[in-house]
């Protein structure tokens, strides 16, 4: 009887324990402070009906960042300033204000610090992992994307991987003009940056065998102004916010770096910038009229609008980055103004059912990732 009775506990233990769920991974949310004094991460435990609760917070070794000129509801002006690779149980958090990067080993919903480097440049604002290789977009300056190894829960720079993007910004950058995202298309031979309003252009390296990228990138001009953030599509269609007709805009990659075929969709709110997939729709943060868009891109690239107008939610002011949980059921969008997390459910006809607001952040909030 008594071993019986040590089994229902363990298991009644198990049933109730934070960091326990199918598969031994722990579903939480990872949000990034962005504090100037002293950058912090997060955790929440994601509870079965997708609402949050606070699990823990842990120093990234350096500090956050505010693009200027410091009053806007992003103060990275990037989307990827926090990603989570779950391939190699690792956290990468950007410290704009230190210019270095934090990698954390994730245990459930506890993190381990395991290392601070310097990012390679000024600024850093976003991340971009594809297997073990990882380049960071600093955008301060003449922009510039380093290039690192994963080995182990380790993060260590290549040698001779910097490449410079020739933008004229300061440090820290004007927030229009700083690029946007860094990311690796799906197969992970090209590398990808925006530059907002600085060219609005749309630069594609070349990933090289030894993880170094080609000498200078293809520029291809937007279809739109003020490229952004990007995704890409089941196809590997890239898919990308571009926030001076907030619209999105899809485009074929080719392999010499060339941007073809571009179909556009405009929201028609303002400031379209970030965007982010769930269950097989696209959702777009439009900072300027405090609004969710919803998309859905058909088979050929064409983006249309969820419902009649694509407004799928409306949220407190400064609606900035966003993030889905690995099943695509919860999207979780954080507020640059109010430095809050409002949490979705997603419904299988694109609408959000708003669940509630994560309150009690500092301000200054961006970045923001899930499992």
């Amino acid at each position: 009887m008594r071993k019986i009775a040590i089994l229902v506990f363990f298991f009644a233990a198990l049933a109730f324990a934070p960091t326990a769920f199918a598969g031994g991974k722990a579903p939480v949310v990872f949000v990034q402070t962005n504090e100037l004094s002293g950058n912090n991460v997060v955790v929440y435990d994601r509870g079965a009906d997708g609402r949050l609760s606070r699990a823990g917070t842990y120093a990234t070794g350096g500090n956050g960042g505010a693009a200027l000129p410091g009053t806007e509801s992003d103060h990275l002006a990037s989307q990827g300033s926090l990603v989570y690779d779950a391939g190699h149980s690792l956290l990468l958090a950007v410290n704009a204000g230190s210019d270095s990067v934090a990698a954390f080993k994730v245990q459930g919903d506890r993190l381990k610090l395991e290392d601070v480097l310097p990012s390679g440049g000024q600024f850093p604002a976003s991340v971009a992992v594809h297997g073990d290789l990882v380049y960071v977009l600093n955008s301060g300056g003449v922009g510039i994307v380093q290039g690192f190894r994963i080995q182990g829960h380790k993060v260590v720079a290549i040698p001779g991987s910097a490449r410079a993007l020739g933008l004229a910004n300061g440090n820290p950058p004007f927030f229009l003009t700083s690029p946007g995202q860094v990311g690796f298309t799906p197969d992970g031979q090209q590398l990808l940056v925006t530059t907002k309003a600085s060219t609005s252009t749309i630069d594609v390296f070349s990933v090289q065998q030894d993880g170094r990228l080609s000498t200078a990138p293809v520029v291809n001009p937007s279809a739109a102004p003020v490229p952004f953030a990007f995704t890409f599509t089941p196809s590997g269609r890239l898919a990308d916010g571009e926030a001076g007709a907030s619209a999105v805009t899809t485009y074929a990659i080719q392999a010499d770096g060339t941007l073809t075929d571009p179909k556009s969709q405009s929201d028609g709110q303002v400031a379209l910038c970030w965007i982010t997939p769930a269950r097989g729709y696209y959702y777009v943060a439009n900072t300027g009229s405090n609004t969710l868009s919803g998309y859905t891109i058909a088979a050929d690239g064409q983006p249309s609008l969820v419902g009649a107008t694509g407004v799928v939610a409306t949220t407190e002011p400064g609606p900035i980055d966003l993030a889905a949980s690995s099943e695509g059921d919860f999207l979780y969008g954080e507020t640059g103004l109010t430095s809050t997390v409002d949490e979705y459910q997603v419904e299988s006809d694109g609408s959000l059912t708003k669940l509630g607001t994560v309150t009690g952040l500092p301000p200054g909030v961006e970045g923001i990732a899930a499992s």
